[in-house]
């Protein structure tokens, strides 16, 4: 994998990492676009700390901020970044897949 996508799945999972980011994201993929005002309806969270986890989330590319009425500032999710951790992880799961056989071929023979 390439520096910069790795720099870029490792964006993702340290948004990922944290349960309040993680049900924003849920949040905004069952329901669509919306703003902090109606992820704080929605979540046991408050409107500033979704603002706070939603700049983290721009950061890493996990959504992206569309200006609607009145100065609203809508949220809505991008997938490419989750690609890219996708394709790291299945690399990753690749890499590792031939040494276990390997190794569960050897334990097996004894």
């Amino acid at each position: 994998m390439q520096p910069d996508q790795e720099a870029i799945a490792e964006q993702v999972f340290v948004a990922l990492a944290d349960p309040s980011r993680r049900a924003i994201l849920a949040a905004l993929a069952s329901a669509g676009p919306a703003t902090a005002t109606d992820l704080a309806t929605r979540l046991p969270i408050t409107r500033q700390a979704i603002t706070k986890h939603l700049t983290l989330l721009s950061e890493a590319g996990l959504v992206t901020a569309e200006p609607g009425e009145r100065r609203r500032v809508r949220y809505r999710l991008r997938s490419a970044p989750m690609q890219v951790a996708q394709q790291f992880l299945a690399a990753l799961a690749r890499d590792w897949d031939g040494p276990l056989d390997a190794l569960k071929n050897a334990l097996d023979r004894n």
